[in-house]
């Protein structure tokens, strides 16, 4: 491994969990080399590991988090190993990528929180929604004061499902932890927190509305800061057509971010001006319709990190407040 003067350059990577995410980190290593890649399913680690020269593949997720020559690893695993494997990588000297929600839980996350900070080792919850190009722009110009003193956020997302996708992990709490709160659901909350705050009051439902499942497939939460921010949010299996919504309200102006890429619609940000005559806003409009690039910017800033020695902005504790907020609305459900 060397550090150079713009990153964390040639940082060796071991991959957990090579399924479809695992696949997408491994093309998205900013300049970082994958050097292990381990599943249960070996021949899923094999084939990741032939894409790159020199790679090697374990069934054993313990053998990879413990080579020598590993700096970095990225858990990419079902949510119930999520905090072991994140854990024993960061007791190993391991910085870490874990994706979310990092849990099933919260109260998993409190020995890997220790545990990081005992270790002296960073990690990144993999919160890659802040890292879209209408979500960075809506960031910025958030940052900037373009829309005052911010009132209320919108947010939905959600898809159809699919064939079987009663029998698959997603539907076991076991594994899972939940159903949509826990999927799509955690994206909406990290957003909401991101641009207004804590949340000091929870309100919500989750609720099975279609599928024959153990965990909801619908979740609405009316989530309030403690200075009275409110963020509406929907989460649903039951979209049929594939959405994302999420819109931020401010004094002067709206900003309206709409489609992930893909079967999400083509992403764009509509930022709405409030005119002091009000009436018609002024209107300017954004669209991305290049390929998803936010695993790539948010690793960068991962190495980023690491180069610099500063807690990563998607964090363990962001992670907790999310699940926090999520069993909150279990507990009220009766989940």
């Amino acid at each position: 491994m060397t550090v150079g003067a713009t990153g964390f350059v040639g940082a060796r990577v071991a991959i957990v969990g090579c399924g479809q995410v695992g696949q997408k980190r491994a093309g998205a290593l900013a300049g970082c080399r994958l050097v292990a890649c381990a599943d249960v399913v070996l021949e899923r680690a094999e084939a990741l590991a032939r894409t790159v020269p020199d790679a090697v593949a374990v069934p054993d997720w313990r053998a990879a988090v413990e080579r020598a020559d590993v700096d970095v690893v990225v858990v990419s695993t079902r949510h119930d190993a999520l905090a072991e494997v994140t854990r024993a990588a960061v007791s190993a000297g391991k910085h870490v990528l874990v994706e979310k929600p990092a849990a099933r839980r919260a109260a998993e996350l409190d020995p890997v929180i220790e545990a990081a900070e005992r270790a002296g080792r960073l990690v990144r919850v993999g919160f890659n929604h802040r890292y879209h190009p209408a979500l960075r722009k809506a960031r910025e110009l958030v940052e900037a004061g373009t829309l005052g003193d911010l009132m209320f956020v919108r947010g939905r997302y959600g898809h159809g499902g699919r064939p079987g996708y009663d029998r698959e992990w997603r539907a076991d709490p076991a594994l899972s932890g939940g159903g949509e709160l826990i999927d799509q659901g955690v994206h909406l909350i990290d957003l909401a927190r991101w641009f207004l705050g804590d949340f000091a009051e929870v309100q919500g439902f989750a609720q099975t509305c279609y599928w024959d499942v153990p965990v909801e497939d619908n979740g609405f939460l009316l989530l309030r800061t403690a200075d009275r921010r409110v963020a509406f949010l929907h989460a649903s299996w039951t979209e049929w057509k594939n959405l994302f919504s999420f819109e931020i309200y401010g004094r002067h102006g709206k900003l309206d971010v709409t489609g992930l890429g893909g079967s999400y619609g083509t992403e764009r940000i509509a930022f709405y001006r409030m005119l002091p005559e009000m009436g018609p806003p002024e209107t300017t409009i954004w669209e991305y319709p290049m390929a998803d690039d936010s695993w790539q910017v948010e690793f960068a800033e991962f190495v980023q990190d690491i180069r610099l020695g500063r807690q990563p902005s998607a964090s363990l504790r962001d992670a907790r407040a999310a699940l926090q907020i999520v069993e909150r609305v279990y507990e009220v459900s009766g989940r």
